[in-house]
């Protein structure tokens, strides 16, 4: 062997045996070189510094990989936690829905609740009326300017105070529905206050409206700007229906409504809370109720311009007519044929009746305007209802329900304007 090999040899011989003592698995022969008098061994031995710093290097990185691996773990536990909890407050605050519920016939029961409405919708819907009732504010404050009375300053003072209290409260209520989700109960109970009050204001206006001019008490209009179940206009007692075996029912309309202009009004007796009913909903075309059955009536008045509507009905054959804007637009029978219509019920404006003057279904719920709402125990004639929608000076008012102030009452924020309306149909 000569020298070159031997050292070779040597060299080798040094690696593994150093190789080995590391135990680093299989054996690699490195070919390397060194000056002619120095100690092989040595020489092997001071090269195995960078493999030293190689191998501290892979466990530092190994510890590392293992460290981020746990962190990642725990990250996604967390990540799984608020994902639980997120889910958990969205079913929470999302409304209830249940088969049926996006469309509904009138009569279906299990609507005596709220419709299910997040606390900003309802917010929402305060925060209109108050608007509307600020506009009717300034419209008096107008006229007081030029009849400045003490007693009409002073109320008018009230009810600006009033108005304040209100805006405060829904201010208040905004504030906390972003800080904390309050109880079912509490937001409930919060929103019938605000409402009792919102009430008592319009009453307070309605009161002053009447003393400001010496207008006929039957040219005032109804708006109900807002899907709610607790906005609504009802006949006082005294103005209830008798029993009817043939009548007449007219009215002015005005709504661009979409989908379904909702309810104009519903006649509820005991035990029948469909007794008569006028009813536009969803995509359905609108539909007249007597007893239950229904005819599909013709008319076509969700264009935001003012319509005068009239239906006639006959219990003999169930015979009846509909007639829009003064001309008729239909007819049809059996619709409840010999059935009398029953006396002593509860007549209401903008809510379908699931109940006796309550189960109110927002969906359901009139949106736009009303005026001139009559009943008659008999049928008009052609003429006669020519007469009401041209505003003839012989057209005649309801001789079983007639429309003046006294005969109505207002709940839930529902507004009342003066409104004549052959002076402005449009």
């Amino acid at each position: 062997m000569d020298g070159f090999s031997w050292k070779l040899f040597v060299l080798s011989s040094c690696l593994m045996a150093e190789g080995s003592s590391q135990d680093f698995g299989q054996t690699q022969f490195i070919c390397t070189s060194v000056p002619k008098d120095m100690d092989l061994c040595s020489a092997a031995m001071q090269n195995s510094g960078p493999k030293e710093d190689l191998k501290t290097t892979v466990m530092q990185l190994r510890e590392t990989v293992l460290q981020q691996k746990e962190t990642i773990m725990n990250q996604k536990e967390t990540i799984r936690e608020l994902t639980s909890k997120l889910t958990r407050c969205e079913s929470q605050s999302l409304p209830e829905s249940g088969p049926g519920s996006g469309g509904r016939r009138p009569g279906s029961k299990n609507t005596m609740g709220d419709v299910s409405r997040g606390p900003t919708d309802t917010l929402a819907q305060l925060g209109h009326t108050l608007q509307t009732l600020k506009q009717r504010l300034e419209n008096l404050e107008q006229y007081s300017r030029g009849n400045n009375t003490i007693q009409a300053n002073s109320l008018k003072d009230l009810l600006q105070n009033k108005l304040d209290d209100m805006e405060k409260q829904v201010l208040s209520r905004v504030n906390t529905l972003e800080e904390t989700k309050p109880a079912p109960r509490n937001d409930t109970d919060q929103r019938n206050k605000v409402e009792s009050t919102l009430t008592t204001l319009h009453h307070r206006i309605t009161d002053l409206e009447k003393g400001k001019e010496n207008r006929p008490m039957d040219k005032f209009q109804l708006t109900f700007p807002l899907r709610t179940n607790y906005m609504y206009a009802k006949a006082k007692r005294s103005s209830t229906l008798p029993e009817m075996y043939s009548f007449t029912v007219c009215l002015w309309i005005k709504s661009n409504a979409s989908p379904g202009v909702g309810t104009p009004f519903s006649y509820a007796v005991p035990g029948q809370p469909n007794e008569v009913v006028l009813i536009e909903w969803g995509d359905n075309p609108m539909e007249f109720l007597i007893n239950d059955k229904v005819a599909k009536m013709p008319f076509l008045i969700n264009d935001g311009k003012w319509h005068h509507l009239c239906i006639t009905w006959t219990t003999r054959d169930g015979v009846w007519e509909a007639f829009q804007d003064g001309v008729m637009r239909g007819t049809g029978e059996n619709l409840a044929p010999y059935h009398p219509i029953k006396p002593q019920g509860v007549l209401v404006l903008g809510q379908e009746q699931d109940t006796l003057g309550g189960g109110f279904d927002a969906t359901q719920a009139f949106v736009g305007e009303l005026a001139n709402l009559n009943f008659w125990d008999r049928k008009l004639s052609i003429g006669e209802i020519y007469n009401l929608a041209t505003c003839n000076s012989r057209a005649q008012t309801g001789n079983v329900f007639s429309w003046t102030e006294a005969n109505i009452e207002i709940y839930g924020g529902a507004t009342k304007w003066t409104f004549e309306p052959c002076r402005s149909l449009n």
